[in-house]
């Protein structure tokens, strides 16, 4: 079963924040809070864990929408390429916040997904625990999104009910209080061609 560790979402726990990624360097596989809906994710660059994810999700790596979670905008340019100045002046205005950016993939990504995707999306969430675990780990989690099969709830917000669903399929589960219900916004940036291709908690009043 899982390991659940209570981390608060202001003022993380350092010694919690390095067992969590003691676990990712492990090849383990966490479900940790962000500013939206609570997420699951890996190291980037473990494969194994990559695949257990989409186990997990029930759908081919080929196929699943995965996200990477960023500290900040300081080593994007390793995982997408061409981002103009108009695109990375969009992404500075919105992160940390709750948006997804859809970029134009670098020659770096194939090789790490182990497939053909030419985008990426990248996240940095508003949100404390995340962002000091990428911190520490030293790159980005690849991550997707916890899903209920209630299509009228359809993301979970408690993590003990979390902890019920998926505490034997993965290593730590951090409870940091009620997660959100809302996704990311996703913008798709690719030729600076904004787009909105989902409206969700990132407001999108006055961002462009």
């Amino acid at each position: 079963m899982a390991e659940l560790i209570q981390i608060h979402p202001d003022n993380p726990d350092r010694r919690k924040i390095s067992r969590v990624v003691e676990c990712l360097k492990e090849g383990g596989v966490i479900i940790y809070p962000t500013d939206t809906v609570y997420g699951i994710g890996c190291d980037l660059y473990n494969q194994k864990a990559i695949e257990r994810i989409c186990r997990i999700k029930g759908v081919k790596p080929d196929k699943m929408h995965l996200s990477f979670i960023c500290y900040d905008l300081s080593d994007i340019s390793q995982y997408a390429k061409h981002i103009s100045t108009p695109t990375f002046r969009l992404m500075k205005k919105a992160l940390p916040g709750a948006y997804t950016f859809i970029l134009e993939s670098s020659s770096e990504v194939p090789k790490i997904l182990n497939n053909k995707k030419k985008q990426v999306g990248i996240r940095v969430p508003a949100h404390e625990v995340p962002r000091q675990i990428v911190k520490e780990l030293g790159n980005p989690i690849l991550t997707t999104s916890v899903k209920d099969e209630d299509e009228v709830l359809e993301y979970m917000t408690d993590p003990s009910l979390i902890d019920d669903k998926y505490g034997h399929l993965v290593d730590i589960i951090i409870d940091s209080g009620y997660g959100g219900n809302i996704p990311s916004t996703v913008i798709s940036c690719i030729d600076d061609n904004f787009e909105v291709i989902r409206e969700g908690a990132g407001e999108i009043e006055n961002l462009f």
